[in-house]
Formats: C-alpha cells, structure tokens, sequence
C-alpha cells in the first residue's frame, strides 16, 4: 500500500490522516448522515459522544435535539431507549422543556426496555429540574408502573427513582412524605414480597433494604417475612443473602431468643460467603460477620477454625481474623487458638508477626489461660527478632498493669534485653516504664537508666523522653544513691528541651523535688491498682450505629455513615473538588502578600495570606524563668551548669534553701559555680526572604528530606488558630514565611520557606498541626542539610512561642 501523500501542514498524532481509524468513521458518519437505519453500535457511539459533551456546549446541544427526538419515535424499542437515555442525560437545564414529551411517551411505551429506561430518566429529570418532573406528574405515573407493570426491572427502576424523589421532596410536601410512608405500608411490602424471586440480583437489594425498614405488626407476621424470604440465604450473591440477614437481624431486634435463633441460621451461609469468591468479595462478608461476632462471640466460639489464615490471603483479610479469634476466644478453645497464633509470629510477614503477637496479648487481657499466655510471651522475647521483641515489650508492660503478681517472671527476661536492641519508640517506652516501676528488682536498672540519658539528643521520641523522666524519678525515690546523678542529668535535659510536653513534665518534677520529697513520692509513685478494663477504641453507641447500617460501607470502615460523609468527620485534608487550583502568596515591597493562581498537583495547598509582624521579644520558652544549662555533648556533666530556676510566682534572683538542697544532690549546679558555656551563635534568616511558587514546587519536589519530627504545640497557641492568619503572622515576625496554607478542623497543613542571612540557601517545611491533639508533624528540606538542625531548634522555638494573645 503506497504512503498518504504528504500535504503542507503534518498532522496531528491523535488525528492520522489518510485512511486512518478516525478518518474511516468520519467518512461513515457523512455516508449516514439523514439515513433511518443506521447501525446501531454507530448510533451508541453518536449519543455517547452527544451526552459527553453537552454540557460543555449546551448551545451545540440545542442542534442535537431533532435528531434524537425522533429517534425516541424510531421503529425499533432499542434506538427509542437509547435515545431517550441520551436526550435525559444531556444534563442542560434550558432544555428540559424538550424532555417532558419523550419521557411521557417512554413511560407508556409497549416495550419494557423503553419503559426501564424512562423510569430512570424521570429521575435525571428531576435532578435537573425538580419542579417541572412534580409539574408533569411523573411522580404518579412511576407509581402506577410501580404497582401495575409487568416487568420487574422497570417496577425495580421506579422504585429507586421514586424513593430518592420522595425523600428529596418531603421536606417541602407533605405529600411527598405520605407518599415516602406509603412505600412501607404492609400492601406494598408484599407485594413487592411476593415478587422477589421475578428481579435481579440488584433489584432484590432494593426490595430487601426496603423490607428492612419495615416494622412488622405482629411476631406472626415476622415468622410470615422470615418464611418467605429463607431460601434468599442460600442465593448465589452475597450482596443478596447480606441484605436478607439485614431483613432477619432487624425485624429481631426485639425478641431476644428468636434474635439468637438468627445469629445461627446465618452463621453458615455466611461462613460459606467467606471461602468462597475473589479475595475482595470475601473481606466485604468477612467484614460483616466480623459485626456478628462482636456482638455475639460465644455463638461463633465453636466455629474458630474458620478464622484461622489462610497462607495465600491477602493481608487485610488476615488482620480481619486475626481479630475475629480474639474475639471468640473463651475458656474452651483458647489453647487451641493462641497455638496457632503462636505460629503466625514466626511469619516472615512483619505486620502479620506483629498482628498476631497482640492477638495473643488482648486474648491474655481477657483473662484466659493466662498462664500458659505469659510463659509464650516471654519466649516471643527469646527470639531476637526485632519486631519481635518490640511488639512483645509493649504487650508485657500491659500485662504487667493488670497482673502485677507476674512481674517476678516478667521482670527476670525483660533485664536480660540490652536497651541497645531496642529501638522502636514505643517498645522502648514500654521497656524504660519496667525499669522505672521496677526499680528494686531490676539491679541495673539505674545505670540502663543512667546510658539512656547520656544518649538524650539522640532519642528523637517525646514519648521516650518523657517515660524517661518519669522512669529515671521513680527509680531515684526507691534508690536515691544510685540514681541521683542521673536524675539530676536528665531534668537538665528535660528542662532544656525544645519539646513543651518534656519540658513542662521536667519542670514540674524539679519544683516537686524542691517542695517536698515526701509529696513528691505520693504523687510520682503512688499505690497502684490493678488495671481492670482497658479501654474500649470504640463506644457502644458507635457500634450499634454501624450495626444500624449492616450491608453498607460502615461495617467495612468499622465506623458510621456520617464519619466518612461529612466534612467534619474526613480525614486529614479531605479537601473539596474545587480545590484544583493552588493559591500561593508571594510578598511584596510593601509587606502585603498578593495572591497567585497557580496550577498544582498538590490539593492540600491553599491561599494564606499573611502580614508582616513586628518581632517580639521573649524569655526562654516564652516563660517567666530561666532554664538551667544544658551541654548536649555532656548530659553527665550538667552539674557544670548553674540553676536559676524558681516557681512562677517567686523572684528570679530568690532561692529557698530547699532548693540549694536539691540543687546539690542532683548536681544541677550551685550559686558559686562558673556560668554557663555561651551558646554558639543562632542561625540568622533573611527577614524579607521572597520566593516564587513555582521554584517553590519545584524546589519541594528535588529536594529530600532533612529532618522529620513529632512535637507538641502550646494549647494556647491551638485557640490563636481560630484566626486563620494569626500563626503565619507570628513566624513571619521570626522570618520564617507562609506561603500556602489549608485543612479544617482539627487537622490544619501549612507550608514556611525561610532563607539564610545574606545567602540564597533555603529552608522549606511542612507544618501539619493537629488541633485536638495539639501534635505538630514537621518535615524540613533545605538547600545546606548541614544547618537543618540549627534551622528546626529555631522554627520549634518560633512555634513555641506561638499562643493566644
């Protein structure tokens, strides 16, 4: 075949020329262009093409609209379906008009497609103009098909269309709300009843989730339901047999045998769901039935074996069993279970392995077997895994908590584990908890205690630091010789530290000391009690909601409807469509920031439009006091410093002799000691630092990150946020700009650029602040990595100093 000849201007890629595809059905098109019989996959591709782009065009729109009407008047019912779906789907309200005729003679129509296919349009109708679908009467007309047709999918589309009209309707008409109440009248419950085996799978959830919101006269007229909708449990859809057991829980509620005579008839069509079908489908049922057994453990306790894993299962349906064997755990299966959870920790899966490693321990927390539970544990420690041993120190500070009488057993593995090996924050929480609250059976615990505090800058967890602390001050009331050194090293740290949580709680504990040693053992080291419950993720009104939207998305997100619906309740940065493009302000000669419109991937970034503020000037930490010296190459060796630190209320230059007592035990420092090491010189930004937002896109996309970190925000600062500009104003008084901002409540995202005294090197973070909980998330990149460091002391510094004025 000879080449197209080549013309003077080259075609486009996604239009070939010659003889090409689109060319071919071009030429097709203007060959069929006024003909009456066309092909009917030509026809599909016409009206899909039309409803693509009608409203984009609704001018162009207007030309289609001969075409199709008479297509709705075509011989054939399947180009008179096809066409009425296109000319409701146009979507234009200026031609709604055109709509009223066709969707008329298409409810009326001799065919059943073309009748289905109306009952869906007067719905789209609706949605574009309501008062012209209620003016036309077709709310009537859906229920007199509704009642009278004979084909089950057009009376299955005339019951969705008119349960969203009415519902939508009934806040303005009252007899839209009758009309909605007559849908659950006994009439039509049964009719629709005794018509369910004639629909499709879809159409049987309609009538089901219809029928579940039925109240039943009489227990008779339940058995009657139930009877007649029973061989919907073995159906072959699981959408259908979940929306029966739907009709089944629901209309039980109120009689408590027949509810439990319930729980067992579903229970092996629901088992059956579950080992059967792709691994999706059988998450979606496992996820339903993991609600049953919640609420009823001890009637599945005998049928644990099905909620053993499978080797070839995905790891979201592990997890879902994993809890399920939990749950049904109980006096007579718990060796069998906890057997078979002890295999799964050796898995070369990681988060499996840790999963099932606290299986075992909420299991133990149920109080059953516990001690054979406590002997497997301590030999989940003998294994030198890691995650392993992470998992399992977590779990015994908790068992620790509730069964004090295990500590002896406990307490001699834990001391042979060296704190070096640990490294998960929360293991080593739980670890450093042991040492500190069992201080007078563990012989090293000071001098652990003691190494940890020496390595305080390198412990980049405020949980660590803050366990550390209150570990390191028990240890000291039980073995004061021992510990006082390292006592005394680790309230300088804390005092020093950047983290308002560490800081204050080393604070506190200093002015405790101070005090009275007495009231602080009391208060530090009280009796304690066994703990009898932990406390529940989730409260009972919350899991009867979600049981009061079975067969929904809220039993697969374990959480109701409106949590994952409304706005309030998303996630972090769950932000409207609309939020496309990314507003970024630049600043100015004159200190006021413009806005720019920029195109962006990013759309979590919003306008924040900030002023300059003056800067002000603060003590340490934006207290009253003055914090004692802190060298971080030298914890050991804070008694080189000298202590100025005194209540609130008291003096800065006034020390109670209590004070020097204390001051001279814990080797803080004396008056008579030489002054402080002078600090090295602080970071220097550019106050009026500018950049362009796309550099900085680009910039934020090259470069890595530097420095990521947890802190805490002064709640103080958390009520300033009610203005939305108040934190942008207050950094950029410490040279430190914003130049996008966005979120709501209580997750809130902002993003800070800062540059170098008289260099070009930047600084970018993103700051996502969390209201609630007043958590910061920090993650810093910069041109120089070296200064990344002195660059995060100094935003935590400007941040910390961030409250309500």
């Amino acid at each position: 075949m000879a080449p197209p000849a080549q013309s003077q201007r080259s075609p486009s890629p996604s239009q070939p020329s010659g003889k090409g595809e689109v060319s071919d059905l071009k030429m097709q098109l203007r060959q069929l262009a006024g003909s009456r019989a066309p092909d009917i996959v030509l026809k599909k591709m016409c009206y899909l093409y039309v409803g693509n782009y009608a409203k984009h065009n609704p001018d162009l729109a207007l030309l289609t609209i001969n075409f199709l009407q008479r297509d709705c008047k075509d011989e054939d019912p399947m180009i008179r379906g096809l066409a009425l779906r296109s000319l409701c789907s146009l979507g234009v309200a200026n031609l709604v008009e055109y709509l009223v005729g066709p969707l008329g003679n298409g409810l009326k129509d001799g065919n059943s497609y073309v009748r289905m296919v109306a009952a869906v349009g007067v719905l789209k109708l609706y949605h574009i103009s309501a008062s012209t679908c209620v003016d036309a009467d077709f709310p009537a007309l859906l229920k007199h098909l509704m009642l009278k047709d004979k084909d089950a999918q057009v009376v299955a589309n005339c019951l969705t269309s008119l349960q969203e009209i009415w519902t939508l309707e009934a806040s303005k008409s009252e007899e839209a709300a009758r009309e909605r109440e007559a849908l659950l009248s006994k009439p039509v419950i049964y009719y629709f009843l005794n018509r369910i085996k004639e629909f499709n799978e879809w159409a049987q959830c309609i009538v089901l989730e219809l029928v579940s919101k039925y109240v039943p006269s009489d227990s008779d007229e339940i058995f009657d339901i139930m009877n007649l909708l029973e061989d919907r449990l073995q159906h072959a859809n699981g959408a259908v047999v979940l929306a029966s057991i739907k009709v089944f829980l629901h209309m039980t509620l109120s009689m408590t045998d027949v509810h439990q005579q319930v729980y067992e008839r579903i229970k092996a069509p629901l088992l059956t769901l579950v080992s059967s079908g792709s691994p999706e489908q059988s998450y979606a049922v496992l996820s339903h039935l993991h609600l049953l057994v919640m609420r009823a453990p001890f009637i599945f306790s005998s049928d644990y074996k099905h909620f053993y894993c499978q080797y070839n299962e995905p790891f979201y349906v592990k997890k879902l069993k994993l809890e399920m064997l939990t749950a049904v755990a109980n006096e007579s299966n718990t060796y069998e279970i906890v057997t078979e959870l002890c295999e799964y920790v050796a898995n070369v899966d990681i988060p499996m392995a840790r999963e099932s490693i606290r299986a075992v321990g909420k299991i133990a927390l149920q109080q059953y077997d516990v001690n054979a539970i406590v002997d497997r544990l301590l030999q989940f420690l003998e294994m030198e895994k890691e995650h392993v041993t992470a998992e399992t120190l977590v779990l015994v500070k908790d068992l620790l908590r509730k069964y004090p009488q295990w500590s002896h057993d406990c307490i001699a593995v834990v001391g042979n584990i060296s704190s070096k090996n640990v490294q998960e924050p929360k293991a080593k929480a739980a670890l450093i908890w042991m040492l500190g609250e069992y201080a007078q059976d563990m012989q090293d615990s000071p001098y652990i205690l003691e190494s940890l505090i020496e390595n305080w800058d390198e412990e980049h967890s405020a949980e660590v630091r803050l366990h550390l602390l209150t570990a390191v001050m028990k240890c000291f009331l039980r073995r004061p010789p021992e510990t006082q050194k390292a006592l005394g090293a680790a309230l300088a740290a804390g005092i020093a530290d950047f983290h308002q949580d560490v800081h204050d709680r080393a604070l506190f504990y200093y002015r405790l000391l101070q005090y009275d040693v007495t009231v602080a053992e009391r208060i530090v080291n009280p009796p304690k009690q066994a703990v009898s419950v932990f406390a529940d993720t989730q409260n009972s009104e919350i899991k009867d909601r979600i049981f009061d939207e079975f067969n929904s998305l809220s039993v697969v997100y374990q959480k109701p409807s409106y949590m994952f619906t409304d706005k309030e309740y998303r996630g972090p940065f769950a932000f409207s469509e609309e939020l496309g493009n990314l507003s970024i302000g630049t600043e100015p000669a004159d200190n006021v920031v413009a806005a720019q419109v920029v195109e962006a991937n990013d759309k979590d970034l919003l306008l924040s439009t900030s002023e300059k503020e003056e800067s002000q000037g603060y003590g340490n930490n934006g207290s009253a006091y003055s914090a004692p010296s802190y060298n971080a190459s030298t914890t050991t060796g804070a008694s080189q410093g000298q202590l100025d630190l005194v209540s609130l209320d008291q003096p800065s230059t006034v020390h109670t002799t209590g004070s020097f007592a204390i001051d001279e035990l814990l080797g803080l420092g004396m008056p008579a000691a030489p002054s402080p090491a002078p600090l090295p010189s602080a970071l220097l930004l550019n106050a009026k630092a500018t950049i362009d937002p796309n550099a900085f896109q680009q910039k934020w996309r090259q470069l890595p990150v530097s420095l990521s970190q947890d802190i805490s925000i002064d709640p103080r600062g958390v009520a300033a946020m009610t203005n939305p500009q108040a934190l942008p104003q207050h950094m950029q008084g410490h040279s430190i700009h914003c130049i996008a901002s966005g979120g709501q409540a209580p997750n809130f995202k902002f993003f800070f650029f800062a540059q170098k005294a008289e260099e070009s090197s930047v600084y970018l973070v993103e700051c996502i602040i969390n209201s609630s909980s007043c958590k910061v998330q920090l993650k810093i990149k910069a041109d120089d990595q070296s200064t990344s460091e002195a660059f995060s002391e100094l935003f935590q510094s400007a941040l910390s100093k961030f409250v309500l004025p």
